[in-house]
């Protein structure tokens, strides 16, 4: 395997590195449960629906975030840092996320409208997270 593309350097395996990744998950979920309710659906009754828009989103985030070696402290290590390559990536694993959606396999299917949603409001929650990180840090 190449050494630049081990998983090793691409993730971190540290406390900090478990903190941001849960926060990750929790950010897309808040994303997800604040959509699903704005459209009437209610949890649990409609967990199958959550589900089946959280796993698009969630997969493409950890296979751009690893990809761009988003789980390393650098990726935290100053704000700049930090918020511009969460966008970058973000914005990836939507136009990912969408890709997955447009299949029989996840529903709901690919709008624009909804990704630009995605980015906004998935990306707000995501930069919010690991600027807080950051600054913390």
């Amino acid at each position: 395997m190449n050494q630049a593309w081990s998983l090793r350097r691409r993730v971190e395996p540290t406390s900090l590195t478990a903190l941001v990744a849960v926060g990750d998950l929790l950010a897309i979920a808040t994303f997800v449960v604040a959509g699903e309710l704005s459209h009437g659906y209610t949890l649990p009754e409609h967990a199958g629906r959550f589900v089946g828009t959280f796993v698009p989103f969630a997969l493409s985030w950890v296979l751009v975030a690893v990809a761009g070696t988003l789980y390393t402290r650098e990726a935290v290590a100053n704000l700049r840092t930090s918020v511009s390559r969460t966008l970058l990536a973000w914005g990836l694993a939507v136009v990912i996320a969408q890709a997955l959606r447009s299949t029989s396999v996840f529903p709901g299917g690919a709008a624009v409208t909804f990704a630009l949603v995605s980015f906004g409001v998935g990306g707000a929650l995501l930069v919010g997270w690991r600027a807080l990180v950051s600054i913390v840090r």
